[in-house]
Order: structure tokens, then sequence, then C-alpha cells
């Protein structure tokens, strides 16, 4: 498939994939694992039909973006803030609305409450939060140790995390035909096998969120949209209530018919939610 990120920068000493599309406010769109910046691609064209500047990029780690070779390199949520505050800077943004799903929520958070001058709005879709995190499912594959499991051959490993893909949305036929395979070869091969569980799953630690769920309620000082797949069995809507329950005056719109890949899923109504959102934050 065509990537949204077609140009790279260096940013604290690590290669990034990104992408600038459109004219207008600027938005900042965050992905999670084990996508990449591509979940967005359906969902970028309603934001520059309605006036929108779209920043997206892959997470360092993720995509087109480097695979660091040295382990010290932290590639986890909080690793991430320090990534996004400098390409922030490289694109000289000041304030922007952000846009977050699944862990890229989680990042999202951390830099809601550090820095909420800078954001017009904040939406998370489908985000992790509290101690949400891993999945049961996780879990009991990183029981085994990430060494097994970077070791499986590529046609078991392929297999799995296809049907694990698979699981995110409820239009699976839709999702075959489109960027499952994209995804898969991210994360699969002599390179995004091995990378999807160093600088993926070995970061999934509830410790990020947990770290400032007590703050969630600073972020009522912006505008705070919280959009959920009524059938997300990764990140089931009871988060989305809580997390709105967390967070005063903030929004949380369920959409049906809907998975954990909300962007996959229903991308035309995402656009519809984030344009609408977006316009009454400017009122």
């Amino acid at each position: 498939m065509h990537p949204v990120v077609t140009e790279n920068a260096l940013i604290n000493g690590s290669r990034i994939a990104y992408g600038i599309h459109g004219t207008g406010q600027p938005v900042v769109l965050i992905h999670g694992t084990p996508s990449s910046s591509l979940i967005w691609r359906n969902v970028i064209p309603h934001l520059i039909k309605s006036g929108f500047k779209v920043h997206v990029f892959d997470l360092l780690g993720y995509g087109l973006s480097e695979r660091p070779w040295d382990q010290s390199v932290d590639t986890s949520i909080s690793g991430q803030v320090s990534i996004l505050e400098s390409l922030l800077a490289h694109w000289g943004l000041d304030t922007f609305h952000l846009v977050a799903h699944d862990i890229g929520g989680g990042i999202a958070q951390r830099y809601g409450v550090l820095s909420p001058h800078r954001l017009q709005s904040l939406t998370m879709i489908d985000v992790v939060s509290f101690d949400s995190y891993p999945s049961k499912r996780t879990k009991e594959q990183m029981k085994n140790g990430l060494d097994s499991l970077i070791k499986t051959g590529d046609e078991e490993h392929r297999e799995h995390f296809k049907e694990w893909l698979l699981s995110t949305v409820r239009n699976k036929e839709k999702l075959e035909n489109s960027s499952l395979d994209t995804f898969l070869d991210y994360i699969s091969g002599p390179v995004g096998q091995g990378s999807l569980f160093q600088h993926q799953v070995r970061h999934y630690d509830p410790k990020h969120t947990m770290d400032v769920a007590d703050r969630y309620p600073e972020l009522a000082r912006i505008p705070v949209k919280l959009i959920w797949g009524a059938d997300d069995e990764w990140q089931v809507v009871d988060w989305g209530y809580k997390l709105n329950r967390a967070i005063p005056g903030s929004e949380l719109d369920v959409i049906e018919n809907c998975g954990h890949f909300s962007p996959e899923d229903q991308p035309e109504k995402i656009g519809e939610i984030l344009v609408a959102f977006f316009d009454r934050c400017r009122l």
C-alpha cells in the first residue's frame, strides 16, 4: 500500500518517518500497536477536505521509522513522548489538535498532563489507560519469554498475528483486502519480527499509564473527546466509560459495528466525529 509517511527526519538521534498533508489548522495523529501511521490513511482525506493540516508519523521502532539495534533506546510509551516533543519542534508546531489510538493514547495522556497549554483539543480512540493492558492473551504469550517468540518460524508467526490483527475489526474481509498484509510485513521477517517483540511487546507495561492515571482529571483543562468501538475486544468499552468518568467534561462516542481498529472499521464516522469536534473547539 502507499504509505502516508513520505519524509524522514533525525529526531533525538533516530530516523523518524513522517508525512504532512493538507493546509489549515494543525492536527497530529498518533497510531498504536501493532500498527503504523497507515491506520489513518482513510481518515486523513476527511480532515484535509475540512481544512486541516495533518501531521502523521510512525513511532520509533514501528512501521517505516528506524528499528533501533541498541535495546537501550527507549521505545516505550514514556520514551515516545520525547520523540513527539522533538518532532513538534521540527514541524514548528506550537498548538494543535492531538488524536491518538491504542497505545498512542498513553503517549497522548502523558503529553496532555505535562503540556496542556499546547493542545487545542485531545481525542483518544480505543486507547490504553489505567492498567487496561496487556491483554490476558498477550500476557500468556509473554510468559514464554520474548526470545522464544522472536525465534518462532516466519510462517507460524505470520499466521498467528494475522488472526490477532483480524480480531481488531468487525469487517475482516475489508481488512484482508486492504492493509492487513502491510501491517503483517511491518512486524514479520528478519527485522520486523524481532522489532515487534523488542520495540513493542517488551514495553507493554501499565506503569506508563498508571504513572499519570491520578492526573487524568487535569485533562479537563482542554476539550477531550473519547471514541470507542462498541465491539472492541482489545480495550473493551468499559475502559472508555471509566476514562470518561475520570476526565470531567470529556465526551464519549461509542460507534456500533466497530472493533478496536476503529479507523479501519469506520474511517468515515471517525472523520465526521473529529471534524465536528474540532469545529466546536474553534467556537
